[in-house]
């Protein structure tokens, strides 16, 4: 009977499937192991963006003045400052270190080259605390084109500090121990330059590092990373924002900020 023969045809199928499974792995081959990127390719917001993603939008409308600007590595290499200067930027960062171990080879095109075009700039540091002491950076930094001068269009020195690209996000250390780092980097700063350092960061790191740590807000200037419409949510201790890196996605350089204030603002920061 037909029905007959299907029935042992279904058995026969099942009976094959033990064999047909014997020739299965049996576990998936492993995932290779992610390589992390080269020491000295880290820049501002690296870390952000593997943690927290790109961002949701451009900015919405606010009620004060902001003004656009750019921060620079050498993953961006030459850049046509002219062209920035002509699409409205007016301030610039250089990343100028990293660590105690890493000089960004392309600082003397970006950083006299913004300064060339009329840009206001300035120099930033990419925290490495498993590498040395906040002190030895900090003095690294300095000697290494972080230093400031008096000339009214030298911003004061940043410590970017944020999630590790090399390894442990909070690069192995405890809050009390980035606390710690981070204010031996921002006291050395201050006496050899004289200028406090704005501090990069974001708001996810700062509290997940270094517990929501409030001891600098009235001292430090706020660069705030949040990839999306608003600012959102700041780290404790600080009201409001100078910059905010508001996009790693821009236009002839990706990563655009907006200074917290109209060109007046960026010049008072600089002249101190």
């Amino acid at each position: 009977m037909p029905t007959a023969r299907l029935l042992r045809r279904a058995a026969a199928t099942l009976l094959s499937v033990p064999a047909l499974l014997l020739t299965l792995p049996a576990t998936a081959p492993a995932a290779p192991t992610p390589v992390p990127p080269a020491r000295g390719s880290a820049h501002m917001g690296v870390g952000i963006q593997a943690h927290e993603g790109r961002g949701g939008g451009l900015p919405a409308g606010v009620r004060v003045a902001q003004t656009e600007g750019v921060d620079v590595s050498s993953h961006q290499k030459d850049v046509d400052w002219p062209k920035l200067w002509g699409s409205g930027v007016k301030w610039a960062y250089v990343k100028a270190t990293e660590g105690s171990y890493y000089k960004n080879p392309y600082f003397g095109q970006q950083y006299e080259g913004s300064y060339d075009v009329g840009m206001i700039h300035g120099a930033y540091h990419f925290a490495a605390p498993d590498d040395s002491g906040g002190a030895e950076q900090a003095t690294y930094f300095a000697d290494g084109g972080g230093s400031w001068s008096p000339d009214g269009r030298t911003l004061p020195g940043v410590l970017d500090i944020e999630w590790n690209p090399y390894g442990a996000a909070c690069y192995g250390k405890t809050p009390a121990q980035l606390v710690s780092w981070i204010r031996d980097f921002l006291t050395t700063y201050k006496t050899r330059t004289g200028r406090a350092a704005l501090i990069y960061t974001s708001t996810n790191w700062w509290r997940d590092c270094t517990d929501n740590y409030a001891g600098f807000g009235t001292t430090n200037p706020l660069w705030i990373a949040r990839y999306n419409t608003t600012v959102g949510e700041l780290p404790a201790g600080w009201e409001y924002q100078t910059i905010w890196q508001y996009t790693s996605t821009g236009p002839t350089v990706g990563d655009h900020n907006k200074f917290n204030g109209p060109l007046t603002g960026v010049k008072s920061l600089a002249t101190g």
